[in-house]
């Protein structure tokens, strides 16, 4: 493949996973309690399709990755903070709400006009890469409502691997029932990749990357257009931490089947 391929990796950023969330409700619905406090990180699954997204295109030349995140200014400035000497790529923010509860639809079509607002974008030799699911939302229907809104119908979820073939198509390994594997081989780009956990592991930073990157990221922060994202027809009865249950006994001398039996029961209850 001549022409490398044009990777587009759509990002969200959630609250870091150490940090307590308590949703509580506000006048403009389900919310978390000091939202715009808490430190952020890149989704996990998206990570995992940034990290491969830099490793292809390091494969292949002539090859660019972009990065598409929804959110707000403060928050998208400090996830670049950790994420730009990670892996090379151009940012494309867009500011709006991109908390928990919001709807998947509104959320593609905000990350669907920025990826159309691209230039230069070759859709021809687009791979459109993201989360098989999202830390938070887990409906894990954001990515594939952006390939169709852009017209692709390859797409693959639960991807753990890609190998390029010299004519441009390329082979795709996605997670299936029963701990296995399904190998598919797709003719070429256009195509929709949800990322599970690939096979790289988080690179190590890079300042060089990402002196780089902060070069285009400060300016495509200042002119990131705003994207009108709310809870508009969604309702929600309640929001509230899951209730914890502990029973503990100290019994001696159960064997396995009897303390296996044990839990199934406390299960079933």
């Amino acid at each position: 493949m001549t022409s490398g391929y044009q990777i587009v990796v759509c990002g969200g950023l959630v609250p870091d996973p150490l940090q307590t969330l308590e949703p509580v409700s506000t006048p403009n619905g389900p919310a978390l309690k000091n939202e715009m406090m808490l430190p952020v990180a890149l989704d996990p699954w998206a990570g995992h399709a940034l990290y491969e997204a830099a490793h292809l295109a390091k494969q292949i030349p002539g090859s660019k990755v972009w990065l598409v995140s929804l959110g707000a200014k403060p928050k998208l400035q400090q996830l670049m903070m950790s994420v730009a000497q990670k892996a090379a790529f151009e940012f494309v923010p867009v500011e709006g709400n991109a908390g928990g509860f919001m709807s998947a639809y509104d959320c593609a079509a905000a990350l669907t006009a920025a990826i159309k607002g691209i230039a230069g974008l070759d859709m021809t030799r687009l791979l459109l890469f993201g989360g098989w699911e999202s830390a938070s939302r887990g409906a894990g229907s954001t990515l594939q409502l952006i390939g169709e809104s852009l017209g692709i119908m390859d797409q693959f979820m639960g991807v753990d691997e890609i190998k390029p073939q010299a004519d441009g198509s390329f082979t795709v390994l996605e997670r299936v029932e029963g701990a296995r594997h399904q190998e598919s081989l797709c003719q070429g780009a256009p195509a929709v990749l949800g990322w599970a956990t690939g096979s790289l592991p988080e690179p190590m930073n890079n300042p060089q990357i990402g002196m780089m990157n902060m070069r285009s990221i400060m300016p495509a922060l200042q002119r990131a257009p705003k994207a009108n994202v709310a809870l508009d027809g969604i309702e929600y009865a309640s929001v509230e931490l899951p209730k914890q249950q502990r029973d503990t006994r100290i019994v001696k001398d159960l064997s396995v089947e009897q303390i296996a039996q044990e839990i199934v029961d406390w299960i079933k209850q």
